[in-house]
């Protein structure tokens, strides 16, 4: 209840044209007035200083965040740079004035002007201009990851009148609503230290930025260390009240999960998400767990399902026939590998927008789905039907489920020769799946059970972080597992995702290789819509068009986050609707 309460106070407001000019929303007005206090999911008593120590899986070889060369190590985007305007995650999709202390869009949103803040300055105390605003946009757009330079390329002009304002103009075309928010949320890089830097190299060197953490130390591929900077330029903003509490954050990298868990268990760590069901059913049995040291709580999510999946690399010729992919899907036994790997903890997917009003899952397809799908290569019956996960016997062994595949595959000219299927240009169906954790190897191997059924002969390959990251990134692959995140407020990040550009553009995300007019045209009407209705209805035209596509197999999602931490890690009373954000934590003084 609270989440439509959320999607239909705060996404539409009628008559809501012109941006506050502290704050501005992608539809409506936000919902922090000019003189807040703090962050909704802040804490104004939090303490301050002390260390904490987290873990991340895998390794880096980069402090780049800003290249696709490499495996940059995580968090640097976030807590070295800044961007004009900063998001408040108690909202679908609101921004506040950080760097900027003005935002003034033009009604249409065709044009977006920010005034600096004078205060603003980078870690060496150089002041942050215009210059430095227009230098990040250029070197983003002509240099940076593929999502930054679609986005940044759809700028047509870019003034600066004076030292502290920048106009941005944006190319004409039918209005995309989006842009201000996304030119609001560009990392500002100080000019004089990166026109000196390859922004496209995977490098060691230490970033530069004017956000509350610097890093301070790294052991490559091993630990990072961000150390909070004593001369914030922003620490006194309502905006950070309670906020970055900790003076240094200690990041260790470990190389699968079980190991990093050995380290919480053992105090090394001082908090745990936690992603595996079995360990957070059973696992919690240590000293710390059961005598109190160690708390263990399930932070409620106001967030869509999101999409976790095998991912199906359509590229690939025989993941090409959609009966194929359909069959996949049918031979993959949630209700078995839910209650024997996972505890039938989790819920099946399936749906992008899962447990949300975005969602087409529980209704039928509307008019205004049908015209925007209407140039959808998917058939029409597949569309009006929508996706339905299928339901086994919970067995593993399901021969009604096996005995449809192997019906529709027969009736796409697909045929048994032994224990092989051959496709109908006489190929062997052979598939390998890249996964990079274990948790997912296990989970890939009981389907690749399940797949020997009806013939296909699935690999499963365990590769390194690094490896992994590069096979994606040239879109080498037959299958992988992935983890698509799903927010309150899709807009231009969708193309990216699935748009028909982004199949051919090295680094997206468009794994899958979806090039569809219709799925096209339900990104376009998202970044577009002006009223609620028209915005829903672009919504549930892309989950109908992604999912009834069969270029996933859905897994399944956890309407709860798990979080586990000592006893003297401590947090707001309340979250926000994206669950837990760290940076509003604190450590206590009784550790």
């Amino acid at each position: 209840m609270r989440l439509l309460t959320i999607i239909s106070a705060l996404f539409f407001t009628a008559g809501s044209a012109m941006a506050q000019n502290h704050a501005i929303a992608m539809h409506g007005v936000p919902q922090l007035s000019s003189d807040f206090e703090s962050y909704n999911y802040a804490s104004s008593n939090a303490l301050q200083g002390r260390s904490l120590r987290q873990a991340q899986i895998g390794s880096f070889d980069s402090l780049n965040p800003f290249s696709i060369r490499g495996n940059a190590a995580k968090n640097i985007r976030e807590r070295v740079f800044e961007s004009l305007l900063d998001r408040h995650y108690d909202e679908p999709f609101a921004l506040y004035g950080l760097l900027a202390d003005s935002v003034i869009a033009a009604p249409d949103r065709s044009q977006v002007t920010f005034t600096i803040r004078p205060q603003a300055k980078f870690a060496d105390g150089t002041p942050i201009t215009a210059a430095d605003v227009a230098f990040s946009w250029q070197l983003l757009r002509d240099k940076g990851r593929p999502n930054h330079r679609y986005y940044y390329d759809q700028v047509e002009t870019l003034t600066t009148p004076d030292k502290r304002t920048v106009t941005f103009t944006f190319k004409p075309q039918p209005p995309d609503r989006e842009l201000p928010l996304i030119i609001g949320l560009m990392p500002i890089l100080p000019k004089h230290i990166y026109q000196e830097r390859d922004i496209q190299a995977s490098s060691l060197e230490l970033p530069v930025g004017s956000g509350p953490y610097e890093v301070v130390e790294i052991t490559p591929g091993a630990q990072v260390k961000f150390e909070k900077r004593a001369d914030y330029w922003a620490a006194n903003l309502p905006h950070n009240s309670g906020r970055h509490n900790f003076a240094t954050i200690l990041e260790d990298y470990y190389r699968d999960e079980a190991t990093a868990f050995e380290a919480f268990k053992a105090g090394d760590l001082d908090i745990w998400f936690e992603s595996n069901p079995q360990r957070w059913t059973t696992g919690y049995n240590f000293p710390a767990a059961t005598d109190g040291r160690v708390i263990k709580e399930d932070i409620k999510l106001g967030t869509p399902s999101g999409l976790r999946a095998f991912v199906m690399n359509t590229r690939r010729a025989l993941l090409a026939d959609a009966a194929l992919r359909k069959a996949l899907d049918l031979t993959f036994d949630f209700q078995w590998i839910n209650k024997i790997l996972y505890g039938d903890v989790y819920r099946r997917t399936g749906s992008y927008f899962g447990n949300t009003q975005l969602s087409a899952a529980e209704h039928s397809m509307s008019h205004g789905e049908a015209e925007l799908l209407s140039r959808s290569l998917i058939p029409q019956v597949e569309l009006e039907m929508g996706y339905q996960p299928p339901e086994s016997d919970g067995t593993g062994r399901d021969r009604d489920k096996r005995r449809e595949a192997v019906q529709l595959l027969e009736q796409a000219g697909y045929q048994l020769q032994g224990k092989s299927l051959i496709n109908p240009q006489g190929q062997k169906v052979e598939l390998e799946i890249l996964v990079q954790r274990r948790s997912d190897e296990r989970l890939a191997l009981s389907w690749r059970r399940m797949l020997a059924g009806i013939g296909v002969d699935l690999k499963v390959r365990l590769i390194d972080s690094s490896q992994y990251q590069r096979r994606l990134q040239n879109f080498d692959f037959d299958l992988i597992a992935y983890n698509y995140f799903a927010s309150l407020s899709p807009g231009n990040e969708q193309a990216y995702y699935w748009g028909s550009e982004a199949a051919d553009t090295s680094g997206s995300r468009n794994y899958a290789g979806i090039k569809d007019f219709g799925i096209d045209a339900a990104i376009t009407a998202l970044t577009r819509a002006e009223t609620q209705d028209d915005f829903i209805t672009a919504a549930r035209a892309l989950d109908r068009g992604l999912m009834s596509g069969r270029y996933f197999i859905p897994l399944y999602h956890n309407p709860a986050q798990w979080v586990a931490r000592w006893h003297y890690v401590e947090h707001p009373g309340r979250h926000s609707a994206y669950g837990a954000r760290l940076d509003s934590w604190w450590l206590n003084h009784d550790n």
